[in-house]
């Protein structure tokens, strides 16, 4: 089995430690790559065993190989085209051993596909402390496979994975054998390997077993709900400002003002390019925030703004991810979520758009109906503002106290309240009940935690930076050739007379079709007052997601359910913005 080609596919369940195998087999250098033609990532990296250099594959996680929903199709095409690219690919189940039973129906479907094989029985230490006996001997016997057991989180047992990989083969397990008088049916099968070799004992409740009832207790999981969000984005707040004014303000500020400058007395401090560049001067130095140049406030706002929250969100989603949390608050909020017309896992994707938009509208893939889908991505299009956003807003109107900062959230929450009881009430079709598998509480692995991190950091400095720098030389023309000025008067009886802001706000508005926080830190310049700002920042984010976002959306709700969205975000902002200005 020595092809150059050869790749190493891992497939499993959900939350079975795949991510931890995965790089404790990869080390650091891994790639996020979208399947050909979807949204849905997948995982790559490189191994090098026996002076072989192997692929491997993390397939998204998957119940078996009958998908049901789109997802769990893309993860089985992934699958099939392995098989249909080299037939000597390696495979490798991984399998949680506290949950063997419900594990071995993927197991069993891979087996019937006559691919070389490897079962990995990962939690091996959870298997042990939680009095769950398996016989490996046995195990390895019936399924005719190596069977190696793991403790991801420790790396035990992952050496000798590398070991055995030149072992994987196709079992010659059957359905039904006379002389063992094996049963035929794919369960009776499952549940006769589970009587010969797993044995239960007698144990008491974990520390982590009570902490997770608790989560989802409707009085126990309301105080678990607010510590852990609480404390979350006091941790974020505080990462955050501490790289801001540790790192990345010291960075600019004595590394790469004198450059700019320099750059600036050679372009002779003023004039066409120089503005494009550098932007306006202020008092005769840079000011980041408010000269507008590509290379001064277009490099400082995602980089020493925006970078330092994401850092600091996605490291506690991430942990909160791998933990087991995440799955429990699916559950709390289930009953709440519901009166919205989405079930409780819409929790994850708003989450995920607190840190940014475009992975949370994305991740609306996991909803199942498309009435779900319109309601989820619409609410989180016009009510939840990404981290980079929450970030300028922060920074805008803290000059104002903390009851500037709590108008602004709590009225896109008010917003976020009335649409979803609105759209419950008015979008046709149906949600379905909750059905997700709760992992048991684990202690993340941290170098799998950071390599997520990683690779979510450099999407966003990719993904943000262009759009920053494209934004910001868009607007840049646009003032030169007085078409924002056109478009303010064009507009101006909505914006100046609705909702009592200046018609320079246009400006932001739409920058904030390329980057919404950009639009935000466009609004320090206009001197407004704080009634004003906090009118700005709310329609910001309420009158249409960044392009990004919309791109996503637009691909996963399609052409029809876009403009109906698109519809409600301009009529929602057009009845708060206006409604604000009369109230506050």
């Amino acid at each position: 089995m020595g092809t150059e080609n050869k790749k190493i596919m891992l497939i499993g369940n959900p939350n079975v430690g795949k991510s931890v195998i995965f790089s404790r087999l990869t080390g650091v250098k891994v790639v996020a790559s979208n399947y050909h033609g979807t949204t849905v990532e997948y995982t790559k990296g490189y191994l090098t065993a026996n002076k072989e250099r192997m692929e491997i594959i993390d397939i998204p996680g998957i119940y078996s190989l009958e998908p049901t929903m789109k997802a769990e199709k893309v993860a089985v095409d992934i699958f099939e085209d392995s098989i249909k690219e080299n037939s000597e690919n390696i495979y490798i189940n991984i399998v949680d051993s506290t949950n063997l039973e419900r594990n071995l129906n993927l197991t069993y479907e891979l087996i019937k596909r006559n691919i070389p094989l490897i079962v990995v029985l990962n939690f091996w230490d959870e298997a042990g402390h939680t009095g769950v006996n398996i016989d490996i001997e046995k195990l390895e016997n019936i399924l005719g496979v190596p069977v190696i057991t793991t403790t991801g989180i420790t790396g035990e047992g992952v050496k000798n994975l590398v070991d055995h990989l030149s072992n994987a083969k196709i079992s010659n397990l059957v359905d039904g054998d006379s002389t063992d008088n094996l049963p035929k049916s794919k369960y009776e099968l499952i549940g006769h390997i589970i009587d010969k070799v797993q044995v239960l004992t007698h144990r008491h409740h974990t520390f982590g077993e009570k902490l997770g009832d608790i989560s989802i207790h409707p009085i126990g999981g309301f105080f678990v709900a607010m510590f852990v969000l609480g404390l979350s984005f006091t941790v974020i707040r505080f990462i955050g400002e501490s790289l801001i004014n540790y790192i990345f303000d010291p960075l600019f500020n004595k590394l790469w003002t004198p450059v700019v400058m320099k750059m600036s007395a050679l372009f002779g401090g003023g004039g066409f390019v120089h503005d494009i560049l550098i932007g306006k001067m202020v008092d005769g130095d840079i000011s980041y925030l408010n000269s507008m140049g590509m290379l001064s406030t277009g490099l400082y706002v995602p980089i020493a703004m925006i970078l330092p929250y994401i850092t600091a969100f996605y490291f506690i989603l991430s942990f909160l991810e791998d933990s087991g949390y995440l799955p429990r608050l699916g559950i709390f909020v289930d009953n709440i979520m519901h009166k919205f017309g989405i079930h409780g896992l819409a929790i994850i994707p708003m989450m995920l758009g607190i840190g940014c938009n475009v992975p949370g509208a994305m991740s609306m893939r996991i909803l199942e109906t498309r009435r779900e889908k319109f309601i989820a991505s619409t609410l989180m299009a016009i009510a939840v503002p990404c981290m980079a956003q929450i970030a300028m807003v922060f920074g805008l109107l803290g000059q104002y106290g903390v009851k500037a900062i709590i108008a602004v959230f709590g009225i896109l929450f008010i917003v976020w309240v009335i649409l979803g009881l609105l759209m419950n009430k008015f979008v046709k079709g149906y949600s379905p009940e909750i059905f997700i598998e709760i992992p048991p509480y684990r202690i993340p692995y941290f170098k799998a935690l950071i390599k997520k991190l990683w690779m979510r950091i450099v999407w966003f400095i990719k993904e943000a930076v262009p759009l920053v720098l494209l934004g910001v030389l868009i607007i840049n023309i646009l003032y030169v050739l007085h078409i924002i000025d056109f478009l303010g008067n064009l507009v101006s009886p909505i914006i100046v007379k609705l909702m009592g802001l200046p018609k320079e706000t246009v400006g932001a508005l739409i920058v904030g079709f390329l980057r919404k926080d950009v639009a935000v830190g466009m609004l320090i310049p206009l001197e407004l007052s704080m009634k004003q700002m906090v009118i700005s920042a709310v329609i910001l984010t309420m009158y249409f997601p960044c392009i990004a976002t919309f791109s996503v959306l637009l691909k996963e709700l399609g052409i029809k359910d876009m403009f109906k969205s698109v519809v409600v975000m301009l009529l929602s902002t057009l009845i708060v913005g206006s409604l604000l200005n009369l109230i506050l």
